[in-house]
């Protein structure tokens, strides 16, 4: 009889930035820039990285990945988020909201397992140099990144399919700019224990394993480059490694603050900064980071730039 008295939610709400009414057309313009900004630069390196023969490598590879990755992410809020503004409406359709809900989680998932990969394939080009193309095969990184992105196409269409089966009355005010998984668990009137477990299980297993291997790497890493005696092969080594590193920091704090911190730190404007960083800045800094530190990419680009403008005349 309960049920039958229930009115199911086809819409829901965001309220992320509500609170800066006087600053949409900011947001509007900031979050533009950001997003065509990340779109060019990683369309370049997948361009660059397509076009030189010298960059198929194992290294370069997995930032390509990296690239399509950070591509997918941020379109699968931004957009959403700038036709809200523009249109002035925060309503996002029942669908819709699991529709980005699983393509969040899965581009998110995407990049942590890319991340690991991509700091084992720098501990195995610092720490065992004599024996990186034995390990680092072609089989082994079509591998790696095959099974990824398995992993991450498959663990949140399980979410959505849990979260698919819960009841949702009449709140549908989502604290966020999009629907997390996290917002979305609080406004259904179902049992969501099931949900809630899975949701611990994920952050221990898909980002807490995954974070611990990539510092156990770089501790391997940082213990190898102390033991080179000269200082222009120390900090060339740790040129190498130390945009990764600055990604993987930004990355995992993001997260860290969202989903391991206790929920009364949590507020909508914290939690929309944090997701911001990790959803839509970092991916826009992946491509600055990786080709102003690489000479050899960085030379390919600018190949390809010349190139593009000679054909434009």
């Amino acid at each position: 009889m309960e049920k039958e008295n229930q009115t199911s939610v086809s819409e829901f709400l965001f309220l992320g930035f509500s609170s800066w009414p006087g600053h949409q057309g900011l947001l509007f313009a900031l979050f533009l820039c950001l997003y065509l900004t990340g779109l060019f630069g990683n369309l370049l390196i997948l361009l660059a990285i397509g076009s030189n023969n010298h960059l198929h490598t194992p290294m370069y590879f997995f930032l390509a990945n990296l690239s399509l990755v950070d591509l997918c992410l941020p379109s699968a809020t931004v957009p959403k988020m700038l036709l809200n503004i523009q249109t002035k409406s925060q309503s996002i359709s029942y669908p819709g909201c699991l529709a980005q809900m699983y393509f969040c989680m899965m581009f998110a998932n995407m990049d942590n397992f890319l991340l690991t990969v991509m700091a084992y394939d720098r501990f195995v080009a610092i720490c065992h140099p004599l024996h990186y193309t034995t390990i680092m095969t072609p089989c082994l990184c079509t591998s790696l990144v095959a099974f990824s992105w398995v992993i991450a196409t498959f663990n949140p269409l399980l979410h959505t399919l849990m979260m698919a089966r819960l009841h949702f009355c009449s709140e549908n005010i989502i604290h966020h700019f999009f629907c997390d998984i996290n917002s979305l668990l609080p406004l259904s009137c179902s049992d969501t224990s099931l949900n809630q477990l899975m949701v611990l299980s994920v952050v221990g297993l898909i980002f807490v394993v995954p974070s611990v291997c990539i510092l156990a790497s770089y501790g391997r890493i940082v213990s190898a480059v102390m033991k080179i005696t000269s200082m222009e092969g120390k900090l060339k080594a740790f040129s190498t490694c130390g945009s990764h590193l600055a990604l993987v920091i930004l990355f995992y704090g993001a997260i860290a603050g969202i989903y391991m911190s206790p929920s009364s730190n949590h507020s909508t404007e914290k939690d929309s900064a944090a997701s911001v960083i990790f959803m839509v800045v970092a991916p826009v800094l992946n491509p600055f980071i990786y080709s102003l530190r690489n000479n050899e990419l960085k030379g390919t680009l600018k190949k390809t730039l010349g190139q593009s403008k000679i054909c434009s005349k």
